[in-house]
């Protein structure tokens, strides 16, 4: 079934882990054996043959570069201009995978319509591009909100504000506090773009503000559910139902300590944990319970986002099992159309509102 995926960190995985998505999985692992700068080296699941096999032909892509002021101890760069070139750098990764033939970029209803029906009228996608649309996660290497405009021209559709940490917009995850002058700009100038608010990683008091003054499209792209697993980086209930009430999509994650209570990494083990397929569909079963319909659900794995097979669930070999997905739905009573929705259908409703 055509899928889509909503949070695909392509670019850094290319860029920042030297990984060459153009080969298969088991070449990139290989290239990797002995390897110990990331905790993944070896684990990858995420490639272009892989995407095309498991007929995900479009992703929401991102481009990420954190600021950090002094005294934080996360990684990222030492001034906005900085974080800005590395996501300059990052674009022009993927206007690499397009001149090749390996990507094409969708930033509008025809783009996105034409490429839709390019997969579902061929069998054979061992040749198509894959389709994505661009996402910035973290605003942080927003200079100053007008370069939004730059930004836009070269495509970008979605931002969220805030990604780990404190931001130079918002607050993300484990920070707290409120947009202030600068998001609320942002915001601003992201609703006159049409530019889409990605709600994931927002803090809490970020999250209600920037709901509160954002009139343009919402979606969170990679998020599960707090009631399930207890951290600030998931979604309470209230949350949950304030997205469903602005015609939001919710993209279900697959990083295992997201989807299990209790995991300590670098310890625990998806085997050991129980941690499969089966246990992250509860969250966006819980999701579907809470608002009442599977309109509001689909998936935005962000595999390979600092993380592979070590901490993701024990079935997934590689992102080409998304396709397990619909089976594991329909087990639970999941209706073809639900199913469909969840794949890509979703997704596909959520854009051709907010591109309009």
């Amino acid at each position: 079934m055509f899928t889509i995926d909503a949070h695909l960190d392509l670019a850094m995985n290319a860029m920042e882990w030297n990984r060459d998505l153009s080969v298969p999985v088991s070449e990139i692992n290989d290239r990797e054996t002995g390897l110990t700068d990331k905790p993944d080296r070896g684990n990858a699941v995420v490639a272009f043959p892989e995407l095309r096999k498991g007929n995900i032909g479009l992703v929401v892509a991102t481009q990420i570069a954190r600021y950090v002021a002094p005294g934080n101890p996360l990684p990222g760069w030492h001034s906005p201009e900085q974080a800005w070139a590395q996501t300059q750098g990052q674009l022009a990764w993927y206007r690499a995978m397009e001149a090749k033939g390996e990507m094409v970029q969708i930033t509008d209803l025809q783009t996105l319509r034409s490429h839709v029906k390019l997969w579902n009228e061929n069998t054979n996608h061992t040749e198509l591009p894959i389709g994505y649309i661009l996402s910035l996660e973290g605003a942080d290497s927003i200079v100053t909100p007008d370069y939004l405009h730059i930004a836009h021209a070269a495509g970008l559709r979605a931002l969220g504000p805030a990604h780990y940490g404190p931001g130079r917009y918002a607050q993300g995850t484990d920070a707290s506090g409120q947009l202030g002058d600068a998001g609320r700009r942002l915001l601003s100038e992201m609703e006159s773009l049409n530019i889409i608010l990605d709600a994931t990683h927002l803090c809490d008091d970020s999250f209600w503000e920037a709901l509160e003054h954002f009139a343009g499209p919402v979606w969170a792209s990679h998020n599960n559910c707090r009631s399930l697993v207890n951290h600030n980086r998931q979604f309470s209930d209230e949350q949950i139902l304030a997205l469903a009430d602005r015609g939001a999509v919710i993209g279900m994650a697959l990083d295992a300590w997201m989807i299990v209570p209790g995991w300590q990494r670098g310890v625990s083990s998806p085997a050991d944990m129980n941690c499969n397929l089966e246990a992250a569909i509860d969250h966006l079963d819980h999701i579907c319970q809470l608002t009442g319909s599977a309109q509001h659900v689909g998936i935005g794995s962000d595999l390979d986002g600092a993380f592979g097979r070590e901490q993701c669930p024990y079935d997934l070999e590689t992102i080409a099992d998304l396709q397990k997905i619909p089976q594991l739905l329909s087990n639970r009573g999941f209706s073809a159309e639900d199913i469909t929705g969840v794949m890509h259908g979703n997704w596909l409703r959520f854009l051709e509102h907010a591109w309009r």
